[in-house]
């Protein structure tokens, strides 16, 4: 089934000139891009982005990690784009991810780890309305 998941290229990633090989990756899986730009979040739209994680300790040096640097956020579209886009990903922690995922390759740490994706439809939904209002 075709679906559509949001994908948001962090700052280390656009400080690094990363966003074509990243890009270039869901492109070869067949997915298409549906929506593309180049932003900013400001606090208020990272707090509601991540505001599942409000309780938790790293909420503060995520918001503010968040909003040090352009972003570039995407939708993508495609069969199981959702699962298969955490898959190329990889573990959200680069140590633990594989080498020729996204983070294997390129994330730093825990926080910048190159990139966020949706991981459901219903986070999607919730998503995709900070960042592309």
């Amino acid at each position: 089934m075709s679906e559509q998941t949001l994908i948001v290229l962090k700052p280390d990633s656009v400080e690094r000139n990363l966003i074509g090989e990243i890009l270039s990756r869901f492109e070869k899986s067949n997915f298409k891009i549906i929506k593309l730009q180049k932003m900013n979040y400001t606090k208020e739209m990272a707090e509601e982005f991540y505001s599942d994680h409000k309780e938790k300790p790293f909420f503060g040096e995520l918001v503010s990690y968040i909003t040090s640097g352009p972003v570039v956020a995407a939708v993508l579209e495609g069969e199981n784009v959702v699962a298969k886009t955490r898959e190329i990903n990889g573990e959200t922690d680069p140590k633990k991810a594989e080498k020729g995922s996204i983070r294997g390759d390129f994330g730093i740490d825990i926080t910048s780890n190159t990139i966020h994706a949706s991981d459901s439809p219903q986070s999607f939904e919730k998503e995709v309305k900070v960042v592309f209002p």
